[in-house]
């Protein structure tokens, strides 16, 4: 079992940015990539961006440009920098967790609201 803590988010203005973190424990050597997704209400959980752990990524498109992924392996946490935040932005952000993009750990969720 992997257990994911979140961290961070808020609330913020458009234009602003946040950062939100997530921290793995327990059986990190059956993962190789984390990554966040994000659900606004009425919204189906959707992929925002994902590392692996030799530091491949991918970015949904609508975030590309504006958001960062990054990984710290010594530490098992992955960061996820929000730059020109939009209204549309706004869910509740997850920590994911698994072994060849088939996520399976997850966490309890951050809320990220931003403001028009």
């Amino acid at each position: 079992q992997v257990q994911l803590v979140e961290s961070g988010g808020g609330l913020v203005q458009a234009g602003g940015s946040l950062s939100v973190s997530c921290a793995a424990s327990g059986s990190i050597f059956s993962i190789n990539a984390m990554g966040w997704y994000r659900q606004a209400p009425g919204k189906q959980r959707e992929l925002v961006a994902a590392i692996t752990d030799v530091g491949s990524r991918i970015y949904a498109d609508s975030v590309k440009g504006r958001f960062t992924i990054s990984r710290d392996n010594a530490k098992n946490t992955v960061a996820l920098q929000m730059n020109s935040l939009k209204p549309e932005d706004t869910a509740v952000y997850y920590c994911a967790a698994g072994r060849n993009n088939r996520y399976i750990y997850w966490g309890r969720g951050t809320q990220v609201t931003v403001s028009s």
